[in-house]
C-alpha cells in the first residue's frame, strides 16, 4: 500500500472509532427492554455521502452526570483498585455514589464505589457478602474488580464461597484494560540482553497480574525462574514479595537488602547472601514513584506489549448474580454507554478522571494526575532517562464482544488469557495454587449475548483493532523463544504431539495481541542444504498457517511473518542425535 493509501485508510479507521452508542440524546432512538429496564444503547447514522460511501459517523456528547446523589435503584457496592482501566465505570456512576443524570442512575442502579487495593480483603469481603445475602436477600450486592490474568489465583477462594453455599461469578462485561500502565521495569541492559536478568531480583505483589508480566517475559525469553521468594538462585530470576504494588516500588526506591539462602540447582548451599530489588513489576502510581523518586529503570515489557493480558474483570457471587439478572443487564448497559463517551469525548474522560480522584482519595493526586497517566506519557526520571509511564484504555460494547469472542465467530481472548496465566501460576506455585477454577464454571455469556441479539443490525461503535502491515518487520524485539513443535520426518506436517505445543503457542500469542510475530524455521545439517532451506520455510509457513486458520481475528493479515534459515545458526552440536533434535526447531520472536 502507498503512503497516501495508508493515510486515507487511517483516516477512515479513525472516523469509524467515533461512531457508536450514546445515551439520552434527543435525536437518538432510545430502546426499551420488555422487563422495563432502561437500556440506553443507541446510535446515529448520517446520510450516505454523494459517492455512495457512508458519511462520517460520530458518537454525540451526552450530558455529563450531575453531582447530586440519585439514591434510587438496586444497591450495589463496587470495590476497585486505584487503576485507570475503570474510567468508563467512573463516568457511568457520576461519583463515588451514583449521581443524578448518570448512566447508572438512568438504569436504576445505586452504586457505591470503594477503593480497595488489598486482594485478600476483596476475597474476604465477597465471602462476608455471600453470608449476609444468605441471611438477608436485600443486602446490597458486592462486585470487585481485579486484573483479568489474576483471576485464576483469585479463584482459590472458591472453597470459602462454597462453604457459604455459593460460588464466584464473572460479570460478562469489562469496562477497560491496562495498556502500558502495568509493567516490568528493570535495568536498560535487559532490553538487549534478557539473560542479564539471571541472578537478579524483581519486587512485586506475588501471584498477581504484575508478576504475571514478568513471568511471561521470562518464559518468552527462556529464562529460569526461582519460585521460592525466600531463597536466592544466581542462575535464575528471583522475586521479592511485596504487600501491594506501591510497596513493590518502595522496595526498589529504598534499596533495603533481604538476607536469603543461596541455592544451586534447587539445593541449599547454606550460604547467606543479601539481595536487593534490582527491578520492579508494578503499575501507576508505582511506576511514577520509581521515576520521580529514584529512576534508573526502564520499561522492559508492559501491557502495551502484552495488550490482551489485563482486562478489568468484575466478579461477584453467583447468589447475587442469579437473583439480580435485570440489574446486571442494567449495569452492563450503563458501562457500555459510558465507555463510548470516555473513548469519544475529552470532556467525558476529564470528568471520569475527576471522579477517579474522588474515589481513590489521594489528596496529592487530582483528576489531572489520573487523566495524564490514563493517556500515558513519556517523562525523564531522576537520572534524566526518558521512561514511559501509565497507559490504560476504556472499553465500549463492541470491545467486549471482541474480548469474549462474540464478534463474528472471533476468538474468546479472555479465555486464552485465563488459561495461559492459570497454567503459569499452577506450575510455579503448586502448593499455593494446586488447581484453579475452570473459567466456564464462572463465566456465563448469555447476558452479553442477549444484549448483542437485541442490538443486532444496529450501528454500534466498532471495537478498537490493531492494524498490521505485511512488509513491516520487527524493529524492537520483546522476546525470543524456541518451541518444541514436532514435524513428521522430512515433512512440514505436524505430529499428533505437536498439537498441545501449538495450542500453548496460540494462547501465548493471543495474550500478546499487539505484538508482531516472526516465525523462524530451522533444520539440522542432515541432507541437501537447498532442501533444508525449503523445509525450514515450509515448517515455519505451516505454523503461521495453523495460527491464522485457527483465528483470523487474533492473527490478521500482516501479523505473522515467516523466515527460513535451513541448517544455519545451530544451537547445539549436529554430531549427536540429541543435538540435531535441538537444531530442528521453530523460534518465535515477538516485537513491534
Amino acid at each position: 500500500m502507498t503512503t497516501r493509501g495508508k493515510i486515507v485508510l487511517g483516516a477512515i479507521v479513525f472516523a469509524l472509532l467515533y461512531f457508536g452508542i450514546n445515551k439520552l440524546i434527543a435525536s437518538n432512538k432510545i430502546f426499551q427492554k420488555a422487563d422495563t429496564q432502561s437500556v440506553l444503547l443507541s446510535s446515529i447514522e448520517l446520510p450516505a455521502a454523494p459517492s455512495g460511501s457512508r458519511a462520517t459517523l460520530v458518537v454525540p456528547l451526552a450530558p455529563l452526570p450531575g453531582t447530586a446523589p440519585a439514591e434510587n435503584g438496586v444497591p450495589v457496592v463496587w470495590e476497585v483498585m486505584a487503576w485507570n482501566s475503570q474510567m468508563a465505570g467512573m463516568l457511568a456512576n457520576g461519583g463515588a455514589r451514583t449521581t443524578m443524570g448518570s448512566a447508572l442512575a438512568a438504569n436504576k442502579i445505586d452504586m457505591q464505589i470503594v477503593r480497595q487495593d488489598d486482594v485478600s480483603k476483596m476475597q474476604a469481603d465477597l465471602v462476608k457478602n455471600a453470608l449476609d445475602l444468605q441471611a438477608n436477600p436485600n443486602t446490597p450486592g458486592l462486585i470487585v474488580s481485579i486484573m483479568g490474568d489474576g483471576l485464576p489465583a483469585f479463584s482459590a477462594m472458591q472453597s470459602q464461597l462454597e462453604k457459604a453455599g455459593t460460588s464466584l461469578q464473572v460479570i460478562p462485561y469489562s469496562v477497560g484494560k491496562s495498556f502500558g500502565e502495568d509493567k516490568l521495569m528493570g535495568p536498560k541492559e535487559w532490553l538487549d540482553n534478557p539473560k542479564a536478568a539471571l541472578g537478579k531480583t524483581i519486587a512485586c505483589y506475588l501471584r498477581d497480574g504484575d508478576q504475571n508480566i514478568a513471568l511471561k517475559w521470562c518464559a518468552d525469553n527462556g529464562l529460569k525462574v526461582n519460585p521460592d521468594e525466600t531463597t536466592y538462585d544466581p542462575e535464575a530470576v528471583n522475586f521479592m514479595a511485596a504487600s501491594d504494588f506501591l510497596v513493590a516500588a518502595e522496595k526498589y526506591i529504598v534499596g533495603k537488602p533481604e538476607s536469603r539462602t543461596k541455592v544451586v540447582s534447587g539445593h541449599s548451599t547454606g550460604v547467606k547472601v543479601d539481595v536487593v530489588a534490582d527491578a520492579v513489576a508494578t503499575w501507576t502510581p508505582g511506576d511514577v514513584n520509581i521515576a520521580k523518586q529514584k529512576g534508573g529503570l526502564v520499561n522492559i515489557v508492559s501491557t502495551k506489549d502484552y495488550s490482551n493480558q489485563m482486562p478489568n474483570i468484575m466478579v461477584t457471587t453467583k447468589r447475587w448474580y442469579d437473583a439480580h439478572q435485570p440489574a446486571v443487564l442494567s449495569l452492563m448497559t450503563a458501562f457500555a454507554v459510558a465507555g463510548d463517551q470516555v473513548k469519544s469525548h475529552p470532556e467525558a474522560l476529564t470528568r471520569a478522571a475527576d471522579i477517579s480522584a474522588q474515589v481513590y482519595g489521594d489528596q496529592d493526586k487530582p483528576g489531572a494526575y489520573w487523566l495524564k497517566y490514563y493517556k500515558g506519557t513519556s517523562e525523564a526520571d531522576r537520572t534524566g532517562q526518558v521512561v514511559e509511564l501509565g497507559g490504560s484504555k476504556a472499553f465500549n460494547f463492541s470491545d467486549n464482544l471482541t474480548l469474549f469472542g462474540l464478534d463474528n465467530g472471533g476468538t474468546n481472548i479472555y479465555a486464552a488469557v485465563y488459561k495461559t496465566f492459570g497454567d503459569v501460576q499452577r506450575k510455579l506455585y503448586p502448593k499455593e495454587l494446586p488447581s484453579y477454577v475452570p473459567l466456564a464454571n464462572m463465566l456465563d455469556l448469555s447476558l452479553l449475548r442477549k444484549l448483542q441479539a437485541q442490538y443486532k443490525g444496529k450501528n454500534l461503535a466498532p471495537a478498537e483493532t490493531q492494524q498490521f502491515t505485511a512488509d513491516d518487520e520487527i524493529r524492537r524485539s520483546v522476546s525470543k523463544r524456541a518451541w518444541n513443535i514436532e514435524f513428521n520426518t522430512g515433512q512440514s506436517t505436524f505430529t499428533p504431539a505437536a498439537q498441545r505445543e501449538l495450542s500453548t503457542l496460540f494462547d501465548d500469542l493471543v495474550v500478546a495481541g499487539r505484538l508482531k510475530v516472526a516465525v523462524h524455521g530451522y533444520t539440522d545439517n542432515t541432507g541437501n542444504p537447498t532442501a533444508n532451506q525449503q523445509l525450514s520455510e515450509a515448517r515455519a509457513e505451516a505454523v503461521a498457517h495453523w495460527l491464522e486458520t485457527k483465528s483470523a481475528s487474533a492473527f490478521p493479515q500482516g501479523r505473522v511473518q515467516v523466515y527460513a534459515h535451513g541448517a544455519a545458526e545451530p544451537v547445539a552440536t549436529n554430531a549427536t542425535e540429541a543435538g540435531k533434535a535441538q537444531n530442528r526447531r521453530v523460534e518465535v520472536v515477538l516485537g513491534n
